[in-house]
């Protein structure tokens, strides 16, 4: 005989139905009404910052092409602040800066006026617009922190001449640290769209868009990962295979040579990057390879890393000129099965020089423990 539901099963079944319908509702009702609720009280930013969103704001110099004069830009930024005391009278207001340099920047010395907390970032790292990965995991924690302190909290964002670069890869790594936006490429792109498209490429030779997009890639494994960031992990760089020769030279070859950044896995207590590693000019490693010859190239280079590398890829001319072929970025503690496997959109390259790889190009930057 088969088997039936008795009446009390079937009232809880449509009990339960019910009852998740409402839940539903509910939802839906509640989200509605919080969106409209936010609408209502919601206040625009005084002119001069543009809100990337909620309770975070940046300075909309930071997106003008053209420089600024002392003066102007001192009185610029004092009516920015003063009407942002006028608009959110209750708020405090804790300062990003990117800049160069070591001393007092000078956005510190206009700000010291006002009642405002001020934390200087370098605008750079080793020449690619990143920051070191502990430096990040510092600045996203303090975002964090402040925001969740008080609900009257408020970031502002800044960065000096040639930190947009940085300010805006920054900007995206708050979003999906926060899992306000998801996708690395959507999230950099809309913010790289509130400036001038050609901002970015007058502050950088390279395109670093694939080694900003491998850092967002990193702080989106927050989000699935137990411990973040990782330990960082002490490797040896063993070698460098390139496969599909780059035409560099208009004549259908190469002469590459490599230099490798980084902290020293030596002098664990010394941050500051340092060349690892360099090619020497006049050695037998330097060849020059031609496509139609060479289908795979593998380069030795057998160098200790530990934390964020920079590996860079260099042509060497026959009257030693030197011309970039590539640059990759990449942190060692997200090095899986100790190989780095890059195409041609995974590379930062000059802005004109893409074509100059064919759709096959591969690097692999391979690592032992």
């Amino acid at each position: 005989m088969p088997f039936q539901r008795t009446p009390y099963f079937k009232d809880k079944l449509f009990f339960e139905s019910d009852f998740c319908s409402c839940v539903s509702t509910f939802k839906e009702f509640w989200g509605k009404g919080m969106g409209l609720f936010r609408k209502l009280f919601y206040k625009k930013p005084p002119d001069g910052l543009l809100e990337i969103c909620e309770r975070v704001h940046v300075f909309d110099c930071c997106f003008t092409i053209d420089a600024w004069e002392e003066e102007n830009y001192k009185v610029h930024v004092n009516g920015i602040v003063n009407n942002l005391h006028g608009h959110f009278p209750d708020a405090s207001f804790l300062v990003f800066n990117f800049r160069e340099g070591e001393s007092k920047s000078y956005m510190a010395e206009l700000l010291s006026e006002y009642d405002m907390t001020i934390m200087d970032y370098p605008c750079q790292y080793e020449g690619c617009p990143l920051i070191a990965m502990e430096v990040l995991h510092h600045f996203l924690r303090s975002c964090e922190s402040w925001l969740s302190l008080d609900q009257n909290n408020l970031l502002l964002m800044h960065c000096e001449r040639g930190g947009w670069p940085v300010l805006a890869f920054m900007l995206a790594a708050l979003l999906i640290y926060r899992k306000q936006y998801s996708g690395e490429q959507k999230t950099l792109d809309m913010i790289y769209k509130q400036a001038p498209s050609e901002r970015l490429q007058l502050l950088s030779s390279l395109n670093p868009v694939p080694s900003q997009l491998r850092y967002l890639q990193y702080v989106s494994r927050r989000n699935v990962a137990a411990a973040w960031p990782p330990l960082d992990r002490a490797l040896t760089l063993d070698c460098v295979i390139l496969r599909q020769i780059p035409n560099v030279d208009g004549e259908g070859g190469c002469r590459p040579v490599f230099r490798i950044y980084g902290q020293d896995p030596f002098l664990v207590a010394d941050k500051v990057p340092k060349l690892l590693y360099s090619t020497p000019k006049r050695s037998k490693y330097v060849r020059y390879y031609k496509q139609k010859e060479c289908a795979l190239v593998k380069i030795d280079i057998n160098c200790h890393v530990q934390g964020d590398i920079v590996v860079e890829c260099i042509n060497l001319s026959e009257k030693e000129r030197e011309k970039m072929i590539f640059r990759v970025v990449f942190n060692s503690a997200f090095i899986r099965s100790n190989i780095l496997m890059l195409n041609r959109d995974e590379i930062d390259v000059l802005w004109d020089a893409k074509d100059q790889f064919p759709k096959e190009f591969r690097a692999e930057v391979r690592c032992c423990v």
